[in-house]
């Protein structure tokens, strides 16, 4: 390339074949999930075969209906049903001996003095008059070697009746005659002197006609040969009209069938690809759902919510829609546009350099359009992540947007965000409304190139006007083909980003992996947990977040973590039900590293609430039936009753049945927090994690809780962590975190003689006779 030199060139090249390398990758990744619906995809292919090959045979019967229906007058072939005995005979002056007893055998002569023409008369009147020679039933093979034969016989005779009636028209149509008409005497047709003529004679003349005939083109001996028969039969009373209306009737009906079963086809095509499609959104939607699902809080943080959102809808939506347009055009377009160029070369083999003008300009058109829509299909998923992200945001985050009044900074940026999006969208489309002009400007000035050079070829009875409108169509029908297909490569890179942004997740590595052999936890669980010098750090951190945390919680005692704001609380607990792993230690459950159990077994066994209390969009009880669907209405009362929540559910008249909005945002924050703690309670697991639960509880509610928890959790291990004392004071054993490390382990009355971290704490929050 001009302006770069060989580094910059081999890496631009290097960039390209890793891009194709990636794409390739995307598309084997995602094609499994056509594999099951594989047998729906080969059906749909049979249907386009069936439909590509209805939709090119009808313009070829409309050829016919013009070129044989209308201007042949029905007259499908050069072998005459009927002919009468003087002009075959006169036919056979013309044709070689052999020729002259295969065309004698294929006919009976019928005489209607000698024969029964009572069932032939009808349909051919001039039986009645004289000697006729009738077609026997031959076979198809045998008709079409006698049927050159009696085209050109039929050729020669009619220019020699045209020569006796109208020299100038038949030197037209046959150029050099095979005599000077001057040199037939008076009162004497040629055809007469000619069977008066000696055999030499006769023989020469033969040759010298059947030169000439070669050098017409086959056009022109079908329509002389037609309109020999139509004369013959005109001669013999044979209703022409009846001929043709049969005919017509017969091959449009045969077009209405087949235009039926193009119909029929394509309805089937379209529903198949329909459902296929849709059946491998919905799988590849469920496994990026079920991929999200199994993410650690490591893998979570590499995407934004919003991101993950777009991915799991409107990037499956483009695999959607690309995927139909796949089974729906892309196998039908070749199909459609080889068979194409094959009919249209087959009716005017001299007019094919204009499709491949008009062919060649299309492509150019759509290379142009290529390179100049694919990185803008790139940016738009994008910014839809971008508009979705600043929409989610602003949703959730109203009430603190209201009350800092940056409504209108909020809409500008959402404004911004939006109008990115549309400026993309709108560019897009205007290069799609100019696109399609120019594609029927290309397509229009193919059909007057076809009509003004077809229109040259039929003045030289070289191409028949049916022809000329069959290749007319079979060009257009190549150009939709060509045209189908671009489109479809237009659209390719928008699906190949979804297909990298969904690959992209479900490629994700799972940091948190069950083991490869899982050990069982030991029954009855007991809930004894262990930190044995536990250190841990985030991915990419470079300081550990705990430091040699050493301590042990037992069944039947409530262990409360303490220490001030970011020293690691949260972090130490997301450790046991393995939301993180530690970097160094062990964590033990009943005396088991939590890394050797199964995650569904580990989390089993444990009551989880977090710091932010979660609700479901449903009831109360849905969400309190969250932890365990068998629970009975008196397990449910129980741990509303040990929550302190029955107040504010049954004051409602709809009691468990009240509605539960999402996020839980018709419920305080204190309310959402209690049903928090009675879902985690419902389970009745041997291991309790109450993440800062009690934040928004007033003192009165937390201390009736905290004692309502005690009985109703007296053989589990309750860890508790809050930065409240009073929360704390009542614990069996206290966990003083300061910078990661423990710095204090005890009791409430241990720590104020022995802590100088927790005393400075206890003295902010509580006065002496409260600690007193």
């Amino acid at each position: 390339m001009l302006g770069r030199n060989p580094e910059e060139n081999r890496k631009t090249e290097t960039g390209i074949k890793q891009k194709n390398k990636l794409e390739l990758q995307i598309m084997l990744k995602l094609s499994k999930y056509i594999k099951p619906y594989l047998l729906s995809v080969i059906a749909a292919i049979l249907l386009l075969f069936i439909m590509a090959n209805a939709d090119l045979a009808l313009p070829d019967y409309l050829s016919r209906i013009v070129n044989i229906g209308i201007q042949q007058s029905g007259i499908e072939t050069a072998v005459p049903r009927a002919i009468r005995q003087s002009q075959l005979e006169r036919l056979a002056l013309f044709l070689e001996p052999d020729e002259q007893n295969l065309i004698f055998d294929a006919y009976q002569l019928i005489d209607p003095e000698t024969d029964d023409i009572t069932d032939l008369v009808d349909e051919v009147p001039g039986l009645a008059e004289e000697r006729v020679y009738i077609l026997r039933d031959l076979p198809d093979d045998q008709l079409e070697i006698i049927e050159p034969i009696m085209a050109r016989g039929l050729v020669i005779l009619h220019g020699l009746i045209m020569m006796s009636e109208n020299p100038e028209q038949a030197i037209e149509i046959m150029g050099e005659l095979p005599i000077d008409p001057a040199q037939i005497p008076p009162g004497m047709d040629f055809l007469t002197m000619l069977e008066m003529a000696p055999q030499a004679q006769l023989t020469q003349i033969r040759e010298r006609v059947n030169q000439q005939i070669v050098e017409f083109p086959q056009t022109l001996i079908d329509q002389v040969a037609a309109e020999a028969i139509r004369t013959e039969y005109q001669a013999l009373g044979i209703d022409l009209g009846q001929i043709q209306t049969s005919y017509i009737i017969q091959t449009g009906g045969i077009m209405l069938l087949l235009s039926v079963l193009a119909g029929v086809t394509s309805v089937s095509v379209s529903l198949l690809a329909a459902r296929t499609s849709a059946a491998v959104a919905r799988d590849v939607r469920k496994d990026v759902f079920s991929k999200v699902e199994s993410f650690s809080s490591q893998e979570y943080n590499q995407f934004s919510t919003a991101s993950l959102i777009t991915r799991a809808t409107n990037d499956v939506t483009q695999i959607q829609q690309m995927l139909f347009m796949i089974i729906r055009l892309a196998f039908f377009a070749p199909i459609l546009g080889i068979g194409g160029i094959i009919r249209a070369v087959d009716k005017s083999p001299n007019m094919w350099w204009i499709i491949a003008l008009a062919v060649g300009l299309l492509l150019l058109l759509i290379v142009v359009v290529f390179f100049i829509v694919t990185p803008k299909f790139k940016l738009i998923q994008q910014l839809i992540d971008r508009l979705n992200l600043v929409t989610r945001e602003n949703l959730s985050g109203m009430m603190v947007i209201r009350a800092f009044n940056k409504q209108d900074f909020e809409e500008d940026r959402f404004d911004q965000a939006n109008r990115e999006l549309v400026d993309v969208g709108l560019f897009l489309n205007r290069i799609m409304a100019a696109v399609m002009p120019i594609m029927m400007l290309i397509m229009n000035g193919l059909s007057v190139l076809i009509i003004w050079v077809g229109a040259g070829q039929i003045a030289a009875s070289t191409l028949q006007v049916g022809d000329m409108i069959a290749f007319l169509q079979y060009s257009m029908q190549i150009m939709f083909a060509f045209l189908m297909l671009s489109m479809l490569f237009i659209f390719l890179p928008r699906a190949f980003v979804s297909g990298d942004r969904i690959a992209e997740v479900l490629t994700t590595k799972n940091i948190i992996k069950d083991p490869p052999q899982p050990k069982p936890l030991p029954q009855p669980n007991r809930g004894k947990i262990e930190f044995k010098d536990v250190f841990f750090r985030y991915p990419d951190a470079e300081n550990y977040v705990l430091k040699d945390v050493s301590f042990t919680a037992l069944p039947g005692e409530v262990t409360a973590i303490i220490g001030s704001t970011g020293c690691g609380k949260s972090t130490m607990v997301n450790l046991i039900p393995r939301f993180y792993d530690v970097s160094q230690g062990n964590v033990l459950v009943d005396g088991i590293d939590v890394r050797d159990v199964r995650q569904h077994d580990l989390r089993e066994i444990i009551g989880y609430t977090p710091q932010t209390g979660v609700l479901f969009t449903g009831t109360v009880e849905s969400n309190l039936r969250f932890a365990d669907q068998q629970a009975t209405e008196e397990t449910l009362q129980e741990s509303l009753e040990v929550a302190q929540a029955t107040d504010f559910v049954f004051e409602n008249p709809e009691g468990l049945q009240s509605t539960i909005s999402q996020g839980g945002t018709n419920v305080s924050g204190g309310q959402k927090q209690r049903l928090s703690i009675a879902r985690a309670l419902v389970k009745r697991p041997p291991i309790f994690i109450f993440d800062d639960s009690f934040s928004a509880l007033d003192f009165k509610t937390d201390a009736a809780l905290r004692k309502a928890l005690k009985e109703k959790t007296g053989e589990s291990t309750v860890l508790l962590v809050t930065q409240r004392v009073a929360t704390v004071k009542s614990a069996d054993q206290i966990i003083v975190l300061d910078n990661g490390e423990v710095v204090g382990k005890g009791t409430h009355h241990t720590l104020m003689e022995t802590c100088q971290t927790y005393q400075e704490i206890a003295t902010s929050q509580l006065s002496k006779e409260e600690l007193a």
